[in-house]
């Protein structure tokens, strides 16, 4: 389905989405980001020809919640056989709470979570370093990183925006992932119909995260059954 036929989203009403699901709704954080983490090791799985074991995945991590989508991402790969490194931009004493607790149960699994940068040769690498709520340009660690990776030759996907992207513009604030692939969560984000927008996002796929389409509706968002036949759907 073309991106021009799905209701896109503002960065404000995806926060609002956000805040809903969890006030009004009672779905958790963390439940969204285990379906996140699902549908992007699913992804994963498909960029690797429908073959996870054994496979070589590098996970690079934020510090907020795009960063713990992709240590729930990283636990279901390490459990479907893949070789996975995940390492963390930021201190692990900055994580938020919901990424801490995906940090957690990497630990208690025995996976090893790092905080340089994946050296090696890979399959893939997954980019979960900042997600929509972006403001302004990559700094650090991150905006280092985003250089390392760009410049890897390894095929990127993205959770959610490739990181260092404007959701509302879909201008990079500074560094900015190009990706091959990217898995946006719930809706498109405005930005990405932008034209320039492409070369960043690569193939662009949307994942469930279960929003209820009753309070899309009550937002004023007017969305059919997306994910009827499964719940990741490529727009282009």
């Amino acid at each position: 389905m073309e991106i021009n036929n799905i209701p896109v989203v503002t960065r404000e009403q995806m926060i609002e989405v956000d805040r809903l699901m969890v006030e009004e709704y009672g779905i958790t954080l963390l439940q969204m980001m285990e379906n996140a983490g699902r549908n992007l090791a699913r992804l994963s799985g498909e960029m690797l020809d429908g073959v996870i074991k054994g496979k070589r995945i590098a996970v690079l991590c934020g510090g907020g919640n795009n960063g713990g989508g992709g240590m729930a991402a990283a636990r279901h790969l390490v459990n479907w056989g893949a070789d996975v490194q995940i390492a963390t931009a930021l201190p692990t004493e900055k994580l938020k709470d919901a990424p801490a607790h995906q940090l957690r149960t990497l630990h208690a699994l025995g996976v090893h979570v790092s905080g340089d940068f994946p050296t090696g040769n890979f399959d893939l690498m997954i980019d979960a370093l900042i997600g929509y709520g972006l403001r302004g340009a990559p700094r650090g660690n991150i905006s280092r990183w985003i250089q390392k990776a760009n410049r890897s030759a390894i095929p990127i996907l993205s959770l959610d925006i490739p990181s260092g992207l404007d959701a509302d513009t879909g201008v990079p604030l500074g560094d900015c992932i190009r990706a091959d692939a990217t898995l946006t969560l719930a809706l498109p984000k405005v930005g990405m119909r932008e034209d320039g927008a492409s070369k960043y996002l690569g193939a662009l796929y949307i994942g469930d995260i279960s929003v209820p389409l009753r309070l899309l509706r009550e937002m004023g968002i007017e969305m059919a059954h997306l994910f009827i036949s499964s719940p990741i759907m490529k727009c282009h």
